[in-house]
């Protein structure tokens, strides 16, 4: 299999790549321009294998393009992306090239060049706005959903909030349309929060990385808000499992992914596990809330048990796993 994972060299990229370079049956080729933290270090997992190719630039770069599509691609991983908020909201042009104009190119030169590929596209829950249409309840340390749902599923109504929510919901729509226009095979997930080996959080974005390292080299956290906000934390491995299950049984649309509602932690309660097996010295203040923050989303993830895929690891395994590899 011919496999392209553009931004390949990022976290979630890297433990793609890293599944499939393992069969020498595949032939990984990696496209990343090596603007998130720590992408140049992951060069050095994939000494050894001679079944992967790399090409180090930017999405847009049709030329470059082109030549990754000389040869017919069979699957498409496209997670290239830039993935801050706050970076969309300082600087709009560079959030819009990466995510909507990137996402364009590559479906463009797939529909002309690889039209039977498979396409999974890494969209986000943040295509969903605030969701401030969803009544909550303020618990001690986190916000509830008032009414007796599992999450939020994909009839939501979308509500493109921010630079980075436009630019990510445009090429989700995209991805979608190229589909139904033209034929293409799409998969869009709606990805809540990721985390796991590999992840170099910041405190823009990657917060459950972010919140362990500052904890590790006693750096202060700020929290945005008053630290309730929820998400359902799903763990790398449980996502690559994901994308291979959709690939292997050629599976298309659209589906939230995240950890669940059994996964779901709010900024205090993650503060409060890491106080009690880290010791640190961090000192933790709070800000105003940031712009578009919804103040919980959790994944309906019950169109992909429906396919046969569940999350297998738990909060608390995946936290120990993560605060090993930081270590």
């Amino acid at each position: 299999m011919n496999i392209l994972v553009t931004g390949g060299l990022g976290f979630i990229g890297i433990n793609t790549v890293l599944k499939y370079v393992k069969d020498p049956n595949n032939q990984v080729i990696i496209l990343d321009n090596l603007s998130k933290k720590g992408s140049k270090n992951n060069i050095k997992l994939l000494e050894g294998y001679k079944n992967v190719k790399s090409y180090l630039g930017d999405i847009t770069n049709q030329e470059m393009l082109d030549d990754i599509f000389s040869s017919p691609i069979d699957v498409v991983v496209h997670l290239a992306a830039q993935t801050a908020v706050t970076t969309s909201v300082s600087n709009p042009l560079l959030d819009f090239n990466s995510n909507a104009l990137g996402t364009f190119m590559l479906l463009e030169v797939i529909r002309q060049k690889s039209p039977n590929a498979h396409i999974l596209y890494a969209s986000t829950n943040k295509v969903y706005g605030n969701l401030n249409q969803i009544p909550l309840v303020e618990n001690e340390t986190r916000y509830e959903f008032q009414d007796e749902i599992i999450g939020v599923n994909e009839n939501t109504h979308l509500d493109l909030y921010s630079p980075y929510g436009c630019s990510k919901g445009a090429a989700d729509q995209y991805v979608l349309d190229y589909a139904r226009i033209y034929g293409l095979k799409t998969t869009c997930l709606r990805q809540s929060c990721i985390y796991g080996q590999y992840q170099n959080g910041t405190e823009d974005q990657g917060w459950v990385a972010w919140f362990m390292k500052a904890f590790l080299s006693n750096q202060n956290i700020t929290i945005y808000g008053n630290g309730k906000q929820v998400r359902d934390a799903l763990y790398v491995d449980d996502l690559v499992n994901l994308y291979d299950h959709i690939i292997q049984n050629q599976i298309t649309g659209v589906f939230n992914v995240g950890g669940g509602i059994t996964n779901s932690i709010s900024l205090l309660e993650t503060i409060n596990w890491m106080q009690k097996y880290i010791d640190s010295q961090s000192q933790i203040s709070y800000n105003t809330t940031r712009p578009g923050d919804q103040m919980i989303f959790i994944s309906d993830n019950t169109k992909l048990k429906n396919i046969g895929w569940e999350p297998k690891i738990d909060l608390e395994q995946g936290f120990r796993l993560l605060l090993e590899y930081l270590k």
